[in-house]
């Protein structure tokens, strides 16, 4: 059985699919298939990264690809990654949820600080 987690995309090497900000619903322990976006760990201490899953390797790694060839950093840099590195595969954008969360964001920069405003009496 799987469990499930929520995942912020972070940078634009998945533009033109996934933005800055989209949040994720993630599975672990999925069996991934060519073609499904899933959560890698790159080496070299690089950040938990979203990544198209792109075919098997013959020594059993995954070979991965960013949808933005101008940004990031994919399998043509690191190299096909292990299977232990595949952390989750992406089931749905949430989109209702970022959708609110990006609103938000943009009352909250055109709003004044709380506690600065004027004083009701």
């Amino acid at each position: 059985m799987s469990k499930y987690g929520i995942a912020i995309v972070r940078g634009r090497s998945m533009l033109p699919t996934l933005r800055d900000g989209d949040r994720l619903l993630v599975a672990y322990a999925r069996t991934p298939r060519p073609g499904s976006l899933v959560l890698v760990v790159l080496p070299g201490g690089r950040p938990l990264s979203v990544k198209r899953l792109v075919r098997r390797e013959p020594d059993g790694g995954w070979w991965v690809e960013r949808d933005n060839p101008r940004e990031g950093i994919d399998s043509w840099h690191v190299g096909a990654i292990p299977e232990g590195d595949l952390v989750a595969v992406v089931v749905a954008r949430l989109r209702v949820v970022t959708a609110f969360v990006r609103l938000r964001d943009r009352l909250a920069a055109a709003l004044p600080p709380r506690g600065r405003g004027r004083r009701r009496s």
